[in-house]
């Protein structure tokens, strides 16, 4: 079991067995998944030289591209190393914002827009076919991308037929599965979408998973008081008119203002359940206090380790934009188990394909 307190330092020194590449790779939340199931990960790709250098920092990759995944795919075979087209696993989390059913979604797709300081102007709702055209250059034997809920909602399963075909195209048989991170020792209800694909000429069986475990509630790993605000802030005068039953600012404003759909991306978790999703933006509250989540609290629930060190970046914001460490632990444990070394799933782990 992975727990969702632990340290980088208590890793143990890869074996080299297992290799993993991995793109828009943010702060490392999948690699050091990978990390905790035995993996070993050789580098990175990363479009924001400032998140680089923060998972250069703590997870020293052999090969770092601090750039475009369509730049990377211009480099010529020499400029890429060898061991990279000898991969277990190529993982990724293209970019997901214009699928998110919190943003403007359609209306943001097929346009251009610069998404963070330092980064180049950019579309981003083509960057899976890109990652996938990686994955049809380098061949690893198994690809695992992360996107939002969103993509399977509504107009954004027409992306989803194309991104079938695409990896059938480059030679992989793909597999798609709705995963609640709640149910895989996360402290947090957020809900992500995997396509897990194998190259066809390995005739692997088709994987088996769905995780049942005990839901981790917010009390268990908070820590004892909140983050202040400012006490004169409308959200500060907002908080004190909290019942139980709110689960964001709008539940308040609609009750004590009434005014209707505004505060919907800034939750209140309360103390007996996880909480829910983090976000990369969004203000995050506390119902047992009235007050924002600390940086640890955030740490905690995102399951990244305690020793990580954020440097000069938000840790909401390196936290939002990752995997949880625990939730990609436990699926690429199950890759191991049922595709890369055979056997049978764990008793924890049944069907549940989309």
């Amino acid at each position: 079991m992975f727990d969702w307190k632990w340290k980088l330092a208590d890793l143990p020194e890869p074996d080299g067995k297992l290799k993993v590449f991995s793109c828009f790779a943010c702060g490392g939340g999948s690699s050091m998944g990978y990390k905790r199931a035995g993996y070993t990960v050789l580098g990175n790709c990363e479009i924001d030289p400032k998140v680089a250098k923060v998972y250069q920092k703590n997870l020293h990759p052999k090969y770092s591209f601090v750039m475009d995944v369509r730049d990377f795919l211009k480099l010529p075979d020499e400029k890429i190393p060898d061991e990279l087209f000898h991969l277990d696993v190529l993982d990724g989390s293209p970019p997901c914002s214009v699928f998110s059913t919190a943003g403007v979604r359609e209306e943001g797709w097929n346009k251009e827009k610069v998404f963070r300081e330092g980064q180049a102007k950019q579309r981003l709702d083509d960057l899976f076919f890109f990652f996938i055209q990686v994955a049809k250059r380098l061949q690893p034997k198994v690809v695992i991308a992360e996107n939002v809920k969103g993509i399977i909602i509504g107009n954004a399963k027409g992306w989803v037929n194309q991104i079938v075909k695409a990896f059938d195209d480059a030679g992989y048989v793909v597999q798609i599965f709705l995963f609640n991170a709640a149910r895989m020792g996360v402290p947090q209800k957020r809900e992500r979408v995997f396509f897990i694909a194998h190259r066809k000429d390995l005739k692997y069986p088709k994987l088996s998973m769905e995780f049942h475990s005990k839901p981790i509630p917010f009390k268990d790993v908070r820590e004892p008081y909140g983050k202040a605000m400012d006490p004169d802030s409308m959200q500060a005068k907002l908080l004190k008119y909290r019942i139980p039953s709110d689960r964001c600012i709008a539940d308040i404003n609609e009750r004590v203002r009434k005014v209707k759909n505004n505060g919907f991306s800034t939750p209140i978790n309360r103390d007996d359940e996880p909480i829910q999703t983090i976000v990369a933006g969004s203000s995050l509250y506390r119902m047992c206090d009235g007050l924002l989540m600390t940086d640890r609290d955030i740490i905690n629930c995102q399951t990244f380790p305690q020793d990580y060190d954020f440097m000069d970046q938000s840790v909401q914001y390196i936290c939002g934009m990752s995997v949880p460490p625990v939730m990609m632990a436990r699926i690429s444990e199950q890759v191991y188990r049922q595709w890369l070394k055979g056997g049978d799933a764990d008793e924890d782990a049944e069907a549940e394909e989309i």
